[in-house]
């Protein structure tokens, strides 16, 4: 898999590529990172890469120009490397808040591709004639504004590395994820370690018991009751896709019929 940035400040994504989980499947050749600078691609003294909006307002908007010519050097570049076949590119992705929100599904989606060359959008925005003509796909992280697309992309991109063969230690950590199907899509359930006992509070009885059954169902109880208080929509989004069981029901009925409680503590009833 092969990611290429068009990006103003590429040594941002040393983050991504150095360090952490990525940064080691990066060194095992798992994946692969390019970028590719706009400035590079003007023609003026001043390597111009935006410029004032049609129309008035604040800030500036980039050029069309020099984001297609970086979008051509990474298309001919992937080529040449065989990251793409001719009749398969690559999409180019812009990070952009008006695009489609990324979730874990896309994740596992885009895993099972070749990467993609990610726009990464500053000041007020992007020439839309460079959108409509050259851009596949607009994501979003969610319903807030940053000052670039970079950490967008570096985000997306660590979501999707992780779900690599052979990146985690533990190939059964990503079925265990937060949103995944293995879960119905919940939220994952609280986890503990040592010690046994931290500042007076104990790791619920269930977990030490060995009995993996009852541990299976303790983690499930603990998902759908946590996923149900903080995010009733993916309960009800489980449900519709018959992810839910019987059991399932009469645990978030018996949830809903007890005290508030807070939803990582145990709930009423809990061992």
């Amino acid at each position: 898999m092969r990611f290429d940035l068009i990006t103003l400040f590429p040594e941002m994504f040393a983050a991504v590529r150095d360090h952490g989980v990525s940064g080691r499947a990066h060194a095992r050749g798992l994946w692969s990172l390019e970028t590719w600078n706009p400035r590079d691609f003007t023609t003026d003294v001043h390597r111009t890469v935006d410029d004032r909006p049609y129309g008035g307002g604040p800030g500036m908007v980039m050029l069309a120009e020099p984001l297609a010519l970086a979008v051509e050097a990474a298309r001919a570049a992937r080529l040449r490397a065989g990251a793409d076949a001719a009749d398969a590119p690559a999409p180019v992705v812009l990070l952009s808040p008006a695009g489609r929100t990324h979730d874990q599904a896309r994740a596992r989606r885009a895993a099972q591709g070749t990467g993609a060359i990610l726009i990464c959008g500053r000041y007020e925005g992007v020439d839309q004639r460079f959108i409509d003509r050259c851009v596949d796909e607009e994501v979003s992280l969610g319903d807030f504004v940053l000052s670039g697309g970079e950490l967008g992309a570096m985000v997306l991109m660590d979501s999707v590395v992780r779900l690599l063969p052979g990146v985690l230690h533990d190939a059964e950590s990503a079925a265990q994820d937060s949103f995944n199907p293995a879960l119905s899509g919940l939220l994952d359930s609280p986890h503990y370690t040592r010690p046994e006992v931290w500042r007076g509070e104990a790791v619920p009885e269930a977990l030490l018991s060995g009995h993996h059954a009852r541990i299976a169902v303790w983690r499930r109880d603990r998902s759908l009751a946590l996923t149900a208080a903080r995010r009733p929509e993916l309960i009800e989004r489980a449900r519709a896709a018959g992810g839910l069981d019987a059991r399932d029901e009469r645990a978030l009925e018996q949830r809903a019929a007890a005290p508030a409680a807070v939803p990582s503590a145990k709930p009423a009833g809990a061992d």
